[in-house]
């Protein structure tokens, strides 16, 4: 059995920012990947990464073979009820930009950067098989080969970056809670769609949903999320469904001259779902701690960023661990208090966010707050710009629905009331 400080399950985004963070701390790391090619990518995903993650990204040193990849810089403009909401220039508080790039370019990008790092063993075509435990802890992982070989791996640190479907979570006995989504969800590629001036779109249809992503290589994603409502007629006619859908958006997008690029891919059934991120000598990061509603375009941006979290709270106690004499005892309580100091910082940071996300996908129209909020950033460019600090999870949700935003918003809507309002007619003079 060989030994790393660190073993990592999954070399997706979540996997390969832990571990090359990880690594660079002195650490040895095993990274494991299911598929045995060097190129895997996930094929259904938003394809979308929220600003918040910006700073990983360049951390990594991803942001530059991600331009030159031709990732698009993202911002949006939102559809409501009140008219379009515009995302303002960026200003000095929050991260300049996301990008929108297709998995196919992402994915073996980032693996080429974790393959590239030293102190990364990455083994392709390994599946994580069982877990090493000993004395109430994980202690390292079993995996199968290509050819079926099998590989027996200790770690101080075991990281399940396997998907909202972890099987390094389901060895660990790590259940999930579950809640249901009230959309279903499908999207396709098109080459040749006018591209906005590059900028993302999306429409609230209220209770429905869609949105236009333009990506790199002339690629523009589109997708709509529909209430489960309209399921079966939508499955009738799937293609003719969803052209009819896109064909219907206010000022959408013009597909009869655009080139289909791909399947058309989806779900009809995307609970969200959360575990808690720790166990003893075992952390969960990306979809395997969280995973909610994609209209939202979460996932990656939360991938990126739970990577970070957890390095910045084990890393240290990782790389003391090999100059503390105190004992195996000491070392493992300075781990898992680490271990606590990340699950604390991931509900922190995320559970507004689930929470808000998990109340919308009910299906359900906006709430009095959201539409005080939603009306006031149509109509003013500092109201838009803390909506969309919110929407890119720059800012979490006690901040966006604060007394002091929500008075902002209702002055702004109060001025523009009174701005619509009718005039009284003078009175007409008095006949003798």
């Amino acid at each position: 059995m060989r030994t790393y400080d660190v073993v990592v399950a999954g070399a997706s985004i979540a996997g390969c920012t832990a571990a090359i963070l990880l690594a660079r701390r002195g650490l040895s790391v095993a990274l494991l990947e299911r598929s045995p090619q060097a190129g895997a990518y996930k094929p259904l995903c938003t394809h979308y990464i929220q600003s918040c993650a910006l700073p990983v990204i360049e951390r990594l040193g991803l942001a530059a073979p991600l331009e030159e990849a031709g990732a698009v810089r993202n911002a949006i403009d939102v559809h409501t009820r009140w008219g379009w909401v515009r995302e303002p220039d960026a200003d000095a508080a929050h991260p300049a930009h996301g990008y929108n790039v297709r998995r196919e370019t992402l994915d073996p990008l980032l693996r080429g950067i974790a393959a590239a790092t030293p102190g990364i063993d990455l083994h392709l075509g390994h599946a994580v098989t069982g877990l090493i435990r000993e004395g109430g802890r994980v202690r390292g992982v079993t995996a199968l080969g290509p050819a079926g070989v099998p590989l027996r791996l200790g770690a101080r640190l075991v990281v399940g970056a396997d998907g909202r479907a972890s099987r390094v979570a389901a060895l660990a006995g790590i259940e999930g809670r579950t809640s249901p989504n009230g959309r279903f969800f499908y999207l396709a590629q098109y080459r040749g769609l006018p591209r906005e001036g590059e900028r993302s779109r999306m429409w609230f249809l209220e209770p429905d949903i869609a949105y236009t992503f333009p990506n790199d290589d002339g690629i523009t994603v589109v997708a709509v999320s529909p209430a489960k409502a309209g399921l079966a007629a939508f499955k009738a006619d799937r293609e003719g469904s969803f052209a009819r859908f896109v064909r219907a958006l206010p000022e959408g997008p013009a597909l009869d001259g655009a080139e289909r690029v791909g399947p058309m891919m989806g779900f009809v059934d995307w609970p969200n779902q959360a575990r808690p991120p720790t166990r003893a000598g075992l952390a969960l990061v990306g979809d395997a701690a969280l995973s909610v509603d994609p209209v939202w375009g979460t996932g990656c941006a939360f991938a990126f960023r739970s990577a970070e979290w957890l390095d910045a709270a084990a890393g240290p106690a990782l790389a003391a661990a090999a100059g503390d004499a105190r004992g195996e005892g000491a070392r493992d309580s300075a781990l898992s208090a680490a271990l606590s100091v990340y699950a604390r910082r991931h509900r922190a940071e995320l559970s507004g966010h689930a929470f808000h996300i998990r109340d919308f996908a009910a299906r359900r129209s906006w709430r009095w707050p959201e539409r005080i909020l939603l009306s006031a950033a149509a109509r003013d460019e500092d109201c838009a710009r803390d909506l969309f600090a919110y929407a890119a999870r720059n800012i979490g949700l006690a901040r966006f629905l604060s007394p002091a935003a929500l008075l902002r918003a209702g002055r702004v809507n109060l001025a523009h009331r009174l701005r619509r309002a009718p005039r009284p007619e003078a009175e007409a003079p008095a006949l003798g």
